[in-house]
């Protein structure tokens, strides 16, 4: 395993990991879904990169431009559940209650 592909490997998990066990606030799971898009991103670049491949050339900005997609809709739902429950905390949100 080279250390690029450490890194990004890493990047990813740590990503991962926050999303899986810090689910405080909805902003920091927005957060860790960045990070996680971001290190997808650069990866891809890489690969696209080492193969001289033009064919995948337009799969990273693809995934950027799902990235951004991605985190509109995520403000958007954050501004949403702020200005409903006063607070991000994925703890006071109940999915059985309108």
């Amino acid at each position: 395993m080279t250390p690029t592909h450490f890194a990004f490997s890493s990047t990813f998990l740590l990503g991962l990991a926050g999303l899986a066990f810090h689910r405080t606030h909805l902003l920091s799971a927005l957060l860790c879904l960045e990070g996680m898009m971001l290190s997808l991103f650069i990866a891809l670049s890489m690969w696209t990169l080492q193969l001289n491949a033009t064919n995948f050339s337009a799969s990273p900005m693809l995934l950027l431009a799902f990235s951004a997609c991605e985190a509109s809709a995520g403000l958007a739902l954050l501004v949403a559940t702020a200005r409903t429950h006063g607070t991000d905390r994925l703890q006071n949100l109940n999915l059985l209650q309108c």
